[in-house]
């Protein structure tokens, strides 16, 4: 389509963004500090809490997730420590790894080194000084996300023998000075261009709400493991959905933030124009803390892109229901509406009205044009991107170490003419245009996540990999603006369908502007909070119930 097609756009190859006016109601915060001083910040913005009734609740209550600020609250009260959860996390593993059929969740994993980070955030906690609220919080690390001394395989069989690492990335390496216990490399898609989650080479991760069923991708590992419980965060990438949409069909929260926010130093994606490392977590303040943590962009992207000062919302503070009402929220009604079960856009629907009835959040209707243009833009940009990464050791003999699913892939991309590069940024720059002029008369755009629910896993897949573009197309139906222009963008949980499968909802908030698309979560979170189905798979490993 692209390769004839005369566009006047001049080419945009990465996002440019106009200025922005500030948010308000918000914790500004400094990329150059201290990352641990940036989570206490993001820990005083929270609504008050007490972990000290859900620590005293019983089995009949309703179920819910521990969130960071309940085990931090364990610690310091000394009702357990993170060598004790650290045990339960082992035999909770031990259990997946013996799994029939089974349920890879991590890639590399080794238990004496969780014990010996346990073990020291365990004497800090004694000693009365852990580094911040994230000490002792376990968290999985995607596989193309670098996280000494594991290695970085990006879910195939070789790479890591082509790229071995010195460091961690730098999101990884703010995430330790925070006290973090980092429990290994997380099961992906393989390099991440599927957006299922399988894997034929160490196995496909399962939805913990149905085994039956893929967990989507490509952080699969990332989603299936907080699910699961066994983690309250992990650290996915996000080039095409890859953070959301797991994060959607397995009923968590997934963060995209603005791309350039977060520096990609030390990921196997770290070149490319649409990629972000994010948090993938079990409640929108997770994925606050976790965000104020890894957040702070590269020299690089400082100079080129002049991102503004990040922020988060401080929902302590009495204005934030004012800010809340004051949204107006953009919804393109045929795309909202274009999705595989209607139940899936009722759901979405019945939470645009209880946020007008809570608090008067307008919803207004746009039209976003060339939809299916700006697919074939991304398409092409990203495929584009990730065929330059990979064709030296594509061609250097390693193809028969792809995977069937992979090589169909880059052979598609390779396929693709820098004619057609060009025109793709050309239409870069109009996609921008539209959306920046839709952003003045609204806040957010509102959509499902996904088109689909977790789709069943055909037991052939299992060994040989799967290619299927009607799901793929599904999956990926609302989560490309975000990639292609790099807005950010947060999926949450807002129900079920009737098979007791997830729904996630997406916001897609302007350039820079993380704390009202945070803000907005948080509203909808709570909206949505009851009741919430406990997974066939999940593991309580704070009590140990």
């Amino acid at each position: 389509m692209l390769r004839n097609t005369v566009i006047p756009e001049a080419p945009m190859f990465k996002p440019e963004f106009p200025p922005q006016e500030s948010e308000t109601g918000v914790v500004l915060l400094d990329e150059d500090g201290k990352p641990e001083e940036r989570v206490e910040l993001a820990f005083k913005g929270l609504p008050e809490y007490d972990p000290v009734k859900s620590w005293n609740s019983d089995s009949s209550s309703p179920f819910r997730y521990w969130k960071i600020r309940d085990y931090a609250y364990a610690y310091r009260s000394k009702l357990t420590t993170p060598s004790i959860v650290a045990e339960r996390f082992i035999l909770a593993m031990d259990e997946f790894n013996n799994k029939k059929p089974p349920t890879p969740l991590l890639i590399s994993y080794d238990p004496e080194l969780l014990r010996k980070q346990a073990a020291d955030s365990t004497r800090r906690f004694e000693e009365g000084n852990p580094l911040s609220v994230l000490d002792g919080i376990f968290m999985a690390i995607k596989d193309d996300i670098d996280c000494i001394p594991h290695p970085s395989k990006g879910g195939t069989s070789f790479f890591h023998e082509v790229r071995p690492i010195e460091e961690d990335a730098v999101c990884v390496a703010r995430l330790r000075r925070c006290g973090v216990i980092l429990v290994g490399k997380a099961n992906m898609h393989e390099l991440g261009l599927g957006t299922t989650g399988n894997n034929p080479i160490h196995g496909t991760a399962r939805n913990p709400h149905a085994p039956e069923r893929y967990t989507g991708g490509s952080s699969s590992g990332p989603a299936a493991i907080v699910a699961s419980g066994l983690c309250s965060a992990a650290l996915g990438t996000d080039g095409g959905g890859s953070v959301r949409i797991p994060s959607s069909l397995c009923g968590i929260v997934g963060l995209k933030s603005t791309y350039g926010r977060t520096d990609m130093k030390g990921s196997i994606c770290d070149s490319g124009t649409v990629e972000i490392i994010g948090p993938i977590t079990s409640s929108v303040e997770d994925a606050v803390l976790v965000y104020s943590a890894i957040l702070g962009s590269s020299t690089a992207e400082r100079i080129s892109m002049k991102p503004s000062c990040p922020c988060l919302p401080d929902l302590t503070s009495h204005e934030s229901s004012k800010i809340l009402g004051s949204l107006r929220l953009g919804k393109y009604t045929e795309w909202f509406n274009d999705v595989f079960s209607t139940e899936i856009s009722d759901k979405c629907e019945d939470v645009l009205s209880r946020l007008l009835e809570t608090h008067g959040c307008k919803t207004v209707e746009i039209v976003i044009p060339e939809l299916h243009e700006m697919r074939i833009a991304h398409i092409v940009a990203i495929g584009s991107e990730s065929a330059s990464g990979l064709n030296p050791d594509f061609e250097d003999g390693k193809k028969v170490m792809f995977t069937h699913d992979t090589r169909t892939n880059l052979a598609l991309f390779q396929s693709f003419s820098a004619s057609e590069y060009v025109a793709a940024q050309c239409l870069r720059r109009r996609l921008m245009y539209y959306h920046t002029e839709i952003l003045k008369n609204v806040d957010v755009i509102v959509t499902p996540t996904t088109g689909m629910t977790a789709p069943v896993i055909p037991p052939s897949a299992l060994s040989s990999g799967e290619t299927d573009m009607q799901v793929t197309g599904n999956l990926m139906r609302f989560v490309v603006p975000a990639n292609l222009l790099g807005f950010p963008a947060i999926s949450v949980p807002v129900g079920y369908d009737k098979q007791g499968l997830p729904i996630g909802f997406q916001l897609i908030g302007r350039p820079w502007c993380e704390a009202t698309i945070l803000r907005l979560g948080a509203a909808i979170e709570e909206l949505c909070s009851a009741p919430k189905k406990k997974p066939l798979q999940f593991y309580d490993i704070l009590k140990g119930n």
